[in-house]
């Protein structure tokens, strides 16, 4: 390799500086226990892997109570939940790695059985496009001012707690995503119909949310914000919505964007966007103004070389599940040394329960990682 362009440091413009271009992706961890609060074994799991990446993007932490998507999932809707957070915060930084907390509402992608009893809710009552869904129940504007709240009072508990940085999931087809798409957003007042009206959310959201932690925090604080590219739905979103979402979001003062993609060479499936990977695309469109996150099965350094032709950053995650010094490894041209697979008798050796030994198995739907 003649750039190795991965081992540079990188400082956003909140001032945090990462050590190197790599970061753990966001993956679902299910380790939790029942009421949102972190475990040992998830802190041990993050522990493992965060020595070496520049920054950890935590598993999804729900911000409202009827926001949760499965047992097991992160919470932040609640004061409770700052001392295990600010424990899981100190456990990622422990070799200076930045710690970002990942944000979200599930939406309609949940179950009654999960929420307690409660209907799930979305922006409309549409069920999504998976065989087992259930009809969420339109919100109220009041709610949706709520919600919009609850992200707020949730990034301010992560600094709190000792975070470096939230990100704002808007990907995988989650609350944020499903107020953007036509598909999940039927509405017809100020919240939904045209696209400029389906953006509103996200126009609120980024703005409350970075404002809020401008004002409670001193140090530099990192504020991101994922997307997915493109839906399946008919409707859906498609490319050009995100080009259009992209121009939005680069008037915002995001530190970065982060695309969710399965390989960070992938192609759209609009015939308008062929000719080269959705990432350059991306790239091209942002040019140069917010700094952007690839993902999608990173195995090697040449792999995280041609991501990053066309990111700022790249985003790792099942190998760092199988290879905890996946990074090191690959900056000491020692990659005949990774372990790819793991054996059932590894798991423990590797903190890999739950969820994570899931998706390990290939057995994880793709919007939950």
């Amino acid at each position: 390799m003649t750039n190795e362009k991965y081992r540079r440091p990188f400082t956003f413009k909140s001032g945090q500086t990462l050590k190197n271009r790599f970061v753990m992706a966001p993956m679902t961890t299910k380790m939790s226990f029942y009421d949102g609060v972190i475990t040992e074994d998830e802190k041990r799991y993050y522990q493992m892997r965060s020595k070496e990446v520049g920054a950890v993007i935590t598993a999804a932490a729900n911000v409202s109570e009827n926001g949760k998507g499965w047992e097991g999932e992160l919470g932040v809707h609640d004061d409770k939940h700052i001392a295990g957070l600010s424990e899981l915060a100190s456990s990622i930084k422990v070799n200076g790695t930045k710690a970002i907390l990942q944000l979200y509402h599930g939406g309609r992608m949940t179950h009654a059985s999960v929420l307690k009893g409660m209907q799930p809710v979305a922006p409309s009552s549409v069920k999504a496009l998976r065989p087992d869904s259930e009809m969420p129940r339109g919100l109220e504007e009041e709610e949706i001012v709520q919600i919009i709240d609850d992200f707020k009072g949730a990034a301010i508990r992560a600094a709190k707690a000792g975070f470096d940085g939230v990100e704002l999931h808007g990907a995988n087809t989650y609350l944020i995503q499903q107020f953007f798409s036509p598909h999940s957003n039927r509405r017809s007042d100020k919240w939904g119909g045209s696209r400029d009206k389906r953006f509103r959310f996200i126009d609120e959201l980024v703005d409350s949310v970075t404002a809020a932690v401008e004002e409670i925090t001193t140090d530099p604080f990192i504020v991101g914000y994922r997307f997915s590219p493109e839906e399946i739905e008919d409707p859906g979103i498609r490319f050009n919505d995100t080009l259009y979402l992209i121009e939005q979001l680069c008037q915002k003062p995001l530190d970065y964007l982060h695309v969710s993609l399965r390989h960070y060479d992938q192609v759209s499936q609009s015939k308008d966007y062929k000719d080269q990977p959705i990432l350059k695309y991306l790239h091209e469109q942002i040019n140069g103004r917010v700094p952007l996150i690839s993902v999608g099965d990173i195995r090697t350094g040449e792999d995280a070389e041609k991501a990053l032709k066309n990111s700022e950053l790249a985003a790792v995650g099942r190998v760092l599940l199988s290879d905890p010094n996946w990074i090191n490894k690959v900056m000491e041209d020692k990659e005949d040394m990774i372990r790819y697979d793991v054996t059932e008798e590894e798991r423990d050796l590797l903190a890999l329960t739950n969820g994570v030994w899931g998706f390990m198995q290939g057995m994880m739907p793709e919007r939950l990682k």
